[in-house]
């Protein structure tokens, strides 16, 4: 069985994929191939070998399929009998519109009523989830897009949370929004931008201003959607 070549604490290298920690390396190969994702490194509909993988990052088969198959569950990877894995296709200008669409009718809303519910305690998760002190952590630009993807994705599902209506919830994080949207564009903007827009959602979170937190998120929603729109020119 092979393992990983260090134990240097958890911390992926963009262009060298060495898997630098023993303990929970299953999370560890995750956290790689998903930066690789995110970063297109590996591009949307392209082929994943288990075996390259295994090359790559200096480790067994069984962490790689561990997760590979979080990765499928995500709806980052997909599985094809006989064929193998590869990564999911990009989503097409059509699809991107209509995920838009269903944001900007659940999105705002969903702020307005975790706003009217906000406590301390609910303030501490969500300034958490906002991912506001990224700007202070890696330079490594492919580290900060891969990172601020899952934390996105965990802030909006926070406010869905607080809002309280679990379908909306389920439905909206069901599609993977998030990830899937991510992937149209590696961008340093993407992440400076969508980080501007977060503080002001805490700051309206702060005051428990419902109309303040219905507009900052439909602010955001609009700009992400704008920021990302090129990527179908």
């Amino acid at each position: 069985m092979q393992h990983p070549v260090s134990s240097i604490p958890r911390e992926t290298v963009a262009g060298s994929s060495q898997i630098q920690r023993a303990n929970s390396l299953s999370g560890d190969v995750y956290d790689a191939i998903f930066a690789q994702l995110m970063s297109l490194k590996i591009p949307p509909g392209s082929r994943i070998t288990v075996d390259g993988l295994v090359r790559e990052f200096n480790v067994s088969q069984t962490p790689i399929r561990e997760a590979l198959g979080r990765l499928e569950g995500e709806g980052l990877v997909v599985k094809q009998h006989l064929i193998g894995y590869s990564a999911a296709p990009q989503i097409t200008r059509r699809r991107f519109d209509e995920l838009y669409q269903m944001r900007l009718l659940l999105e705002p809303d969903a702020a307005g009523r975790a706003a009217a519910v906000m406590d301390e305690e609910k303030l501490a998760v969500l300034r958490e989830a906002a991912g506001v002190m990224l700007r202070k952590e890696s330079t490594d630009e492919r580290i900060r897009y891969s990172t601020f993807a899952r934390q996105d994705a965990i802030f909006h599902d926070r406010i869905m949370e607080f809002a309280g209506n679990e379908l909306i919830r389920e439905t909206v994080s069901f599609q993977h929004t998030h990830f899937h949207i991510f992937r149209l564009m590696f961008h340093s903007r993407v992440t400076e931008e969508a980080l501007d827009e977060h503080a002001a959602l805490l700051a309206a979170f702060e005051k428990g201003d419902v109309s303040a937190a219905q507009k900052a998120m439909h602010d955001h929603i609009e700009h992400s959607r704008d920021r990302l729109l090129p990527a179908f020119d």
